[in-house]
């Protein structure tokens, strides 16, 4: 089978969409004036303010796509790509909110217990419930087939048992979906025997540990579980199809304007300096970069299509997330390239800053939601299936 497996279909934004950008710039605007945000890069996965996610839920911006009758605002995809765009455009603190807006809400609503779901989907809309993600393990990385953090059966519940790593978020966060080993593994069934789980991350049992990045700061988080008890209410669909949400979920996870626009608030910044009297060099190192993000965004859209229409695109994600991640470090490099050496050499101000924090935080963006090795491995799958 070709390459036209792989669709990106072409998006047009409904007006509703365009008026919805013009209210979140202006919001964004307002905000960064007043001294609400100081705009980073990664924001996605290193700023971190449940004040500001308040008041995105307050605005109707969290939960956008979700049924009404479940607490969400019933709205298209392509307006919550709006929104999601103009944040990481603008490197506004949206750490706290993001897993759980992005994944986790999707995941309960489908699949929690009725009343579970009541229970936290309210307060997701709301920016006042937050949640992080359990699926690597030491000695495990993109391989999540080998995971072996376990959870028995007891009397009314599970007795949850192991360590979960590189959680981003996981020290601020309320929840956390988990994936865990509920049968023996079997050599020949790779994935088999596990099951996603609600664990409260106030549970007696849990305890978490920052891991701090080469920049120094914390945003990744090994997480410990001992004799930590989650009831059976909490699990997530049957026991035993863990695999299955979890496939879906990464679809979710890789597939949004994140993973090409983490340091584009750098991009935005050093323009202000390159566009006064830019040499052919700027030019051309301005005029590719541009291109390639027109280009990415283009099939970044068109996965937000494709799950407007209710597809899983969990292979156009995979390509997304691969090209994407890679031209985030490429950049970088690119406006190191052309900066003035006086911008490179400055300890302080706002470009060089963000600067700094995109260079040490993008090693990172090629292997959280999967190693590009892997994604490469899925990739070549596809392009190769009869």
């Amino acid at each position: 089978m070709s390459a036209s497996r792989f669709r990106f279909p072409h998006v047009e934004m409904p007006e509703v969409a365009v008026q919805l950008r013009a209210e979140v710039r202006e919001f964004l605007a307002e905000e960064r004036a007043s001294g609400g945000f100081v705009p980073m890069a990664d924001c996605w996965a290193s700023a971190m303010s449940p004040e500001y996610s308040r008041k995105v839920g307050q605005r109707g911006w969290l939960g956008m796509t979700w049924d009404k009758q479940y607490g969400g605002h019933g709205r298209s995809f392509l307006e919550r790509y709006v929104v999601t765009e103009e944040m990481l455009a603008a490197g506004a603190p949206v750490m706290a909110h993001w897993i759980a807006d992005r994944q986790s809400g999707p995941q309960i609503i489908k699949n929690a217990q009725p009343h579970v779901r009541d229970q936290i989907i309210p307060r997701i809309v709301a920016g006042d419930c937050f949640c992080a993600i359990g699926m690597s393990e030491p000695n495990t990385g993109s391989d999540l087939a080998s995971v072996s953090t376990k959870a028995e059966k007891v009397e009314g519940g599970w007795r949850v048992n192991g360590t979960k790593l590189w959680s981003t978020g996981a020290h601020g966060c309320d929840y956390m979906i988990t994936l865990l080993r509920t049968a023996p593994p079997d050599a020949k069934a790779r994935h088999e025997g596990l099951s996603q789980f609600i664990i409260d991350l106030k549970s007696p049992g849990v305890q978490i540990r920052g891991i701090a990045d080469i920049g120094g700061q914390v945003h990744f988080n090994e997480t410990q579980f001992e004799d930590v008890f989650v009831p059976d209410d909490y699990v997530l669909g049957e026991v035993g199809q863990g695999w299955q949400m979890v496939v879906g979920e990464l679809a979710l996870e890789r597939s949004g304007p994140e993973r090409f626009l983490s340091s584009f608030i750098v991009l935005q910044e050093a323009m202000r300096v390159l566009v006064t009297n830019p040499s052919d060099k700027t030019r051309e190192v301005l005029g590719q970069l541009v291109a390639k993000i027109k280009t990415l965004r283009r099939m970044s859209l068109g996965i937000a299509g494709l799950l407007e229409e209710g597809s899983s695109p969990e292979m156009e994600a995979a390509l997304v997330k691969d090209v994407a991640t890679r031209f985030e470090r490429e950049m970088l490099e690119k406006l190191r390239s052309i900066l003035p050496a006086h911008i490179l050499a400055a300890s302080n101000g706002l470009l060089p800053t963000l600067l700094r924090e995109g260079i040490l935080r993008v090693p990172s963006s090629t292997l959280r939601g999967g190693t590009n090795e892997v994604l490469k491995g899925m990739i070549a799958r596809q392009l190769g299936m009869r």
